[in-house]
């Protein structure tokens, strides 16, 4: 047992089995607390000897302890994935979360995180609505609440960012479907406003680069990131002269709407045209047929947010170092067999 003197709230949270920032929300008189968790924090308190300086501590405090999940589309089940990520560590930390749809409006934004601001959130995760501006994010800087962005980042913005590595996995899939026999391929969805969009349809041109794909074979369509933008893509790409025959989509969503449209056109995805999503999500493995995609880890990177604002607060910053994390395709039926007529099967997705 530690002595009264030397009792730290690292040795509260070791007696405890909680996380220092649980500690700390305890002897702050956190209302997001669970009561059973204050009760055997509280205990270790007393085992430890523990002795807290509530005066210098509130000197010390400037915002509650509300911790915000600001999510740009909660009806994609990705977003939907990674949010459950993120509550779970909230979660073991004895915080609940507020937890916030924008809808991919920056002015519902705008909304959620002045109201936020006016309750002095602690910190914020926030996955970026489409069209937001680098200077949404400037009040919230500049009062020093850390701020994580999951997923998308801003231009020009000093905020830390948790993302995969969307140009890899893109590459990884395009050479898959090069390797696969395809010679004319399409990028399906996503649109140029979006810094991930420019990620992922870098890393697909990357691979038609270098596996000798011709410019005019590389083909792209922007679009809705869901599944109504998939059915869209797929139907302007087939109304071609020269149609492609395998499409990467931006996400799991638009592949899930060009396996809607193929099939509603009497076309067998995988065997009349190759799809890859990107996200992996759950329902890709149990799709007709199984999606194949670039898993991300969702929740993992939902976890690592929740992690390092935890982190952040803790530590009182705003500055924290950017995750890329990795990626891997995982291959099911939507691509299909190889096309040994062209030649080119065997190449596999090398990278």
């Amino acid at each position: 047992m530690a002595s009264r003197a030397k009792a730290t709230i690292l040795d509260i949270a070791r007696e405890a089995g909680v996380s220092k920032s649980t500690v700390s929300l305890v002897l702050q008189g956190s209302r997001l607390i669970r009561p059973e968790t204050a009760l055997k924090v509280r205990k270790a308190i007393e085992d430890v000897g523990y002795v807290y300086n509530r005066g210098a501590a509130n000197l010390r405090k400037a915002h509650s302890n509300v911790i915000g999940m600001v999510i740009n589309d909660l009806t994609n089940p990705f977003f939907a994935e990674m949010a459950v990520g993120m509550e779970r560590v909230f979660q073991s930390a004895g915080i609940v979360p507020f937890i916030a749809n924008t809808a991919e409006s920056p002015v519902r934004q705008e909304e959620v995180l002045k109201s936020l601001m006016e309750q002095g959130v602690a910190g914020l995760v926030v996955s970026p609505a489409r069209g937001t501006t680098p200077g949404a994010f400037r009040r919230l800087e500049t009062a020093g609440v850390p701020v994580v962005f999951v997923m998308r980042r801003l231009p020009e913005s000093r905020i830390p960012v948790i993302t995969p590595d969307n140009h890899r996995g893109a590459y990884l899939a395009t050479a898959h479907l090069i390797g696969k026999g395809h010679r004319r391929l399409a990028f399906f969805g996503g649109s140029s406003d979006l810094v991930v969009y420019h990620e992922r349809l870098g890393g697909f041109r990357a691979a038609c680069e270098a596996f000798g794909i011709a410019p005019a074979d590389r083909l792209v369509f922007e679009g809705e990131t869901s599944r109504k933008g998939g059915i869209a893509c797929l139907e302007t790409a087939l109304a071609m002269a020269a149609p492609p025959t395998a499409a990467l989509c931006f996400n799991d969503a638009v592949a899930f709407g060009v396996l809607l449209a193929l099939r509603k056109r009497g076309l067998e995805p995988g065997a009349d045209f190759a799809v890859v999503g990107f996200d992996d999500v759950a329902e890709a493995e149990h799709y007709m047929p199984a999606l194949t995609s670039v898993a991300v880890n969702t929740a993992g990177l939902g976890e690592r947010a929740a992690h390092v604002v935890l982190k952040m607060i803790q530590s009182r910053t705003t500055r924290a170092e950017d995750h890329i994390g990795a990626v891997n395709l995982v291959v099911r039926e939507s691509c299909g067999p190889d096309r040994k007529e062209h030649g080119c099967a065997g190449m596999g997705d090398a990278a």
